[in-house]
């Protein structure tokens, strides 16, 4: 099964301060990348899952990626260009 583009946001709270965030990610389907998310933000942030809102996961075409690394890994952008 070949891996499809998410881009996923939403809102996290820490300190009673909120932050939101936009994520592009490869996966095959949207509860992996919502696990992914969870896990990421989890660790990097040290945020526990339950203040994390996930508010919208939608699949994207290669042409609407914005993330540089993972436009070099669909082949849309050269490190020489």
């Amino acid at each position: 099964m070949s891996s499809k583009i998410w881009r996923a946001t939403g809102e996290y709270t820490k300190k009673n301060r909120k932050f939101r965030f936009t994520k592009e990610l490869l996966g095959e389907k949207e509860a992996h990348v919502r696990e992914r998310i969870l896990s990421e933000l989890g660790s990097r942030h040290r945020v526990s899952r339950k203040y994390i809102a996930i508010k919208e996961v939608k699949e994207l075409k290669p042409e609407e990626v914005t993330n540089l690394d993972l436009r070099r890994i669909l082949g849309l952008e050269s490190e020489f260009s």
